[in-house]
């Protein structure tokens, strides 16, 4: 219903037409609209989504998250991945939605610079469970999350970023909400309580990547547990400001100092592609600002001794998190400074260690070791980075790299990588999506199990119940 529309009828709600856009699109997509290239999207995002769920949900702060989840849970039926612990959908979410953003390995999607995929699969699952949802229902109300979530988020890109918000963290919310409220088949009005309330939980902040934390692992679990508690508030008559977007004082105003307007609606539009199919699978288990910058020195991977320097133009929005204000790029401390710092990434990948899951499981069990490695750290200092906000003007909604190598015998060599290794553009081949499923989940589930899993990924659908499924979760 239009606006317009709504405004006919006496003491109706008008809402902005952004608001009113969102919610025709969650009440007008249905199971028809799952066609087969949106299932296989969809499924792809499962299987990058669950291995990184399978895998993470063994360390440190995964297990201590578990326990806090533990000792608060309420009862209920949705099923913890890996451990099979029973909770209320709002607990399983918690910390499967934490499991699955725990170590910088999840799904990105860069017009709204956040990892949706850690917020809408364990979201729909758990609370495909509770409600009793088919595999079909909870495909569909996964779909209608990502698209919420990306969708406000790519308004909101770069400049969440930039501010130094972390754009998961709070989109979550948004995609939880519409989530929860489809599975819970709430009506419009109450729909749109959900998401307006949802905004109030939206928070998080970047200084992780100086002063570390592992509260930034659990913000996955923060937005993806508040997204639904937004909509169970809402079930129960709390009621939040219908221009929750795009109001004097609504998300985009408050955050961003930013203006939205009525145009903002075409991007809910039926005709517009779906964003699920831009999904970014990571090959580098670090934060996917600096991906392009290991794809522009990768082959030189063994090569460090013959750089002299490495003078790298970065985004305004990537500098924020990786680049020179990241107090700690130079000199790492913990895991969290490893993985949101440009140039030890680049040491890494020049020292040809790589950048991959075992090499920073290493860094997380011998930091101190790191710290005094001077190979790794001489290499970092060779990284001299500069801001130019011009690359944000000039290829927005993107992470580029501009590099110039300089080399001991005085040549040097630009390189430009706009489109990074799995991104859309560049996607991941299915085997290279399958040999990290495995890389994730053999050693946790075993051959047998994991293979088992990898086959319930890649047929879920239909009228069966999601239990059916997460069976497969458990070890």
């Amino acid at each position: 219903m239009s606006a317009n529309a709504a405004a006919s009828k006496p003491g109706a709600i008008v809402r902005p037409a952004l608001e009113e856009a969102i919610l025709d699109f969650i009440e007008g997509f249905s199971i028809a609209n799952l066609t087969d290239d949106v299932r296989f999207a969809a499924r792809r995002l499962m299987q990058d989504q669950i291995a990184n769920q399978v895998a993470c949900s063994q360390l440190p702060w995964s297990v201590n998250t578990l326990e806090f989840a533990r000792s608060q849970a309420r009862p209920g039926v949705s099923t913890v991945t890996v451990y099979g612990d029973r909770m209320s959908a709002i607990d399983a979410a918690f910390v499967n939605a934490t499991f699955g953003h725990a170590f910088e390995y999840d799904d990105a999607h860069r017009e709204s610079a956040s990892h949706p995929g850690a917020c809408v699969v364990p979201a729909a699952l758990a609370m495909g469970e509770e409600t009793g949802a088919s595999a079909d229902e909870t495909l569909a109300a996964m779909v209608v999350g990502y698209e919420v979530y990306t969708r406000i988020g790519s308004l909101a890109a770069p400049e969440l970023l930039s501010r130094g918000y972390h754009p998961h963290c709070m989109l979550a919310n948004f995609g939880a909400a519409a989530i929860a409220a489809r599975l819970m088949r709430l009506g419009r009005e109450q729909t749109g309580h959900a998401l307006a309330i949802a905004m109030s939980h939206a928070s998080g902040t970047t200084e992780y990547t100086s002063g570390g934390g592992s509260i930034k692992r659990v913000h996955s679990g923060i937005g993806a547990s508040g997204g639904i508690r937004a909509a169970q508030m809402a079930a129960h008559g709390i009621t939040g400001p219908v221009a929750c977007l795009t109001g004097g004082k609504g998300f985009y105003r408050t955050f961003l100092d930013m203006a939205v307007g009525d145009e903002a609606a075409a991007r809910f539009g039926r005709d517009r592609p779906l964003e699920i199919g831009k999904a970014w699978f990571k090959p580098y288990l670090c934060c996917g600002c600096i991906h392009a910058y290991i794809d522009a020195v990768a082959p030189y991977a063994g090569r460090a001794t013959e750089i002299e320097g490495i003078d790298v133009r970065i985004q305004r929005s990537a500098n924020v998190p990786v680049g020179t204000k990241n107090a700690n790029a130079y000199a790492p401390t913990m895991i969290e400074h490893v993985q949101y710092s440009l140039p030890v990434q680049l040491a890494f990948t020049l020292l040809g260690r790589g950048n991959g899951y075992q090499v920073h499981r290493d860094a997380q069990h011998d930091l101190l070791d790191l710290s005094d490695q001077g190979e790794i750290l001489r290499t970092a200092r060779k990284v001299r980075m500069t801001e130019d906000p011009e690359l944000d003007l000039r290829y927005p909604g993107k992470f580029v790299a501009d590099v110039t190598l300089r080399f001991a015998d005085g040549s040097s060599r630009p390189v430009f990588v706009e489109d990074s290794t799995g991104t859309i553009e560049n996607p991941m081949s299915q085997e290279q999506l399958d040999a990290k499923f495995r890389e994730l989940a053999v050693e946790v589930l075993g051959i047998e199990k994991a293979e088992a899993l990898l086959d319930g990924i890649r047929c879920f659908g239909g009228s069966g119940k999601v239990a059916d499924f997460t069976a497969l979760l458990v070890r």
